[in-house]
Parts: C-alpha cells; sequence; structure tokens
C-alpha cells in the first residue's frame, strides 16, 4: 500500500467488462459507458432537430397569420370592387345627362337639371369616402396601367403621349384599378 504512504488512496485497477460498484454505487461497464455517450448524442441531435422543426412550425403559423391578416384586410378594401362596377354606369349617364344644352328659360328642365347635378355630386361624395377615386387626367402623360387610347391625334400645343381628352372616366378602389380611363392621345404633328 505504497499509495497510501503518499496521502492518496488506493486505486484498483478497473476491469472493463464487469461491474463494478463506487462509493456503493453501481458503474457500469466502460464498453456501457461509450454506448451511453454515444446515445446522449444521439438524443442532443434529436433534441435540436426537434428545435429547428418548432421554429419552422412557429415561424410558419406567423406566415400563415400574415397571409389571413392580409387576405381579410384585402377582402375589406376591395369588397365594394363589385358594387363600383356595377355603380359606374350610373354615374356615366348622369354625367351625359348633364353634357345636354337645354333651353335656359324652361324653369322645369332647369330644376330637374339642378336636381341631377345634385344627385350626381351625392354619387361622388359617397365613391370617395369609399376610397373610390376618379381617373381623369387631361393633360397628363399617358399611362398604360391607369388609361386605356382610344385614339391618337395630332397636336402641337402640348408634348405626344399626353392625354387631350377623356371620353370615359376611369376609377380606383384603394389604389388598385377598377376601369381605366378612355383617352385620346396626342402624337406630334406629321
Amino acid at each position: 500500500m505504497a499509495s497510501e504512504e503518499n496521502g492518496s488512496p488506493d486505486v484498483e485497477e478497473l476491469d472493463p467488462n464487469q461491474d463494478q460498484t463506487v462509493e456503493g454505487e453501481a458503474v457500469p461497464p466502460l464498453d456501457d459507458i461509450d454506448s451511453l455517450k454515444a446515445k446522449v448524442a444521439e438524443l442532443e441531435e434529436q433534441i435540436e432537430e426537434q428545435k429547428e422543426t418548432v421554429l419552422r412550425a412557429k415561424a410558419e403559423e406567423q406566415n400563415i397569420k400574415r397571409r389571413a391578416d392580409n387576405d381579410v384586410s384585402n377582402a375589406r378594401k376591395f369588397a365594394l370592387e363589385r358594387f363600383t362596377n356595377d355603380l359606374l354606369p350610373v354615374i356615366d349617364s348622369l354625367e351625359r345627362g348633364l353634357e345636354i344644352t337645354v333651353d335656359a328659360d324652361n324653369e322645369q328642365i332647369k330644376a330637374q337639371q339642378e336636381g341631377v347635378t345634385l344627385t350626381l355630386k351625392m354619387f361622388e361624395d359617397v365613391l370617395n369616402s369609399n376610397n373610390i377615386l376618379v381617373v381623369s387626367p387631361v393633360g397628363e402623360p399617358f399611362d398604360p396601367a391607369l388609361h386605356q387610347a382610344m385614339s391618337m391625334q395630332e397636336s402641337g400645343d402640348c408634348e405626344p403621349n399626353t392625354v387631350l381628352a377623356v371620353m370615359q372616366k376611369g376609377y380606383t378602389l384603394s389604389g388598385r384599378l377598377v376601369r381605366p380611363a378612355m383617352v385620346v392621345v396626342s402624337k406630334s404633328p406629321a
């Protein structure tokens, strides 16, 4: 027992193939420790994979929620699109009715024309309050995203591709085009 003379306890050689006890607790053979270490590494790897799976699932959940919120927002924002399309011919008819020149002496016709003007004004107010805006681009450059060119006309007064006249107003709903403005576009003189 030379080791006791040095102040350290006696250390026995452990047989790797035999169960041992240290301070009353069973210690598995060394071969089992290596397999346990491998099993721990495998379990840690599975834990990391599960963490990644959970993170992906949370990200996907947030994406689905964001898409659903966008869909609901767009549904609310553009719910009036069909109604707007149905309403536009009525507004066009009222505007055409006001373009007709009438006998200024006939009080009854003047009263009817004022009524149509007020009705048209009410329609325009309702459109504006629902974020439906008029596209009437006289004097502006032609924009194929908002305008539909019906014809071209030579003009020396303005630059080429400028809107000279609007045949039918266009409309946007919350920034989305509902109907393009039908326009006459300038071209340079021959």
